[in-house]
């Protein structure tokens, strides 16, 4: 699937400038502390660039070349990396505090990929670190499937919530944000 970086970033610019709180994924991973993150699935880079603005040492990897430039442009400064996150090569050769998902990323990989994209992103994840991730239910891809992915790389459940600000989770919701640590 391919994007048109400055038309999604638009939209989330027209949210902040009508009063709505943008960074609820940023705050949410900004509670953990962690000194780095990589922000898998970046996209514009709204979440890394809000890390970066609080201190935190961000890391963001997307696979789309518009999302990418949006990125680069709006933060030269960080580091952005063009890979595809379902791929058994990606590798940035260190790992983080907290590697994040936010924004549906495992919706948006091919059919299918989803142990890849789990995979790859465990492969960054510091010991005792964690991987967050946020997305819709009922699409395709289940709780349990992740869980069990999560499990296949040494990551285990610790949180789950409902939304980005820690709402409770009840079966059958239509979100989630996983919280796994590695051991």
């Amino acid at each position: 699937m391919r994007w048109e970086g400055d038309d999604y970033q638009r939209r989330f610019d027209d949210l902040a400038d009508s009063g709505v709180d943008v960074h609820g994924e940023a705050s949410f991973v900004a509670a953990f502390g962690p000194a780095s993150v990589l922000d898998a699935g970046c996209g514009t880079g709204r979440v890394a660039i809000e890390l970066a603005r609080r201190g935190v040492d961000v890391v963001g990897v997307d696979a789309d070349p518009s999302m990418l430039a949006t990125a680069r442009r709006l933060a030269p400064d960080l580091v952005w990396v063009e890979a595809d996150l379902t791929s058994p090569d990606w590798d940035l050769g260190r790992r983080f505090d907290l590697v994040v998902m936010a924004g549906n990323v495992p919706l948006f990989t091919p059919e299918g990929t989803q142990a890849a994209l789990v995979g790859g992103c465990a492969r960054h994840v510091a010991t005792g670190g964690v991987l967050v991730a946020g997305f819709q239910l009922g699409r395709g891809y289940d709780l349990a499937t992740y869980d069990e992915q999560c499990a296949a790389e040494g990551l285990e459940l610790v949180e789950r919530y409902a939304t980005w600000s820690r709402g409770r989770f009840a079966p059958g919701g239509d979100y989630a944000v996983s919280v796994h640590r590695l051991g």
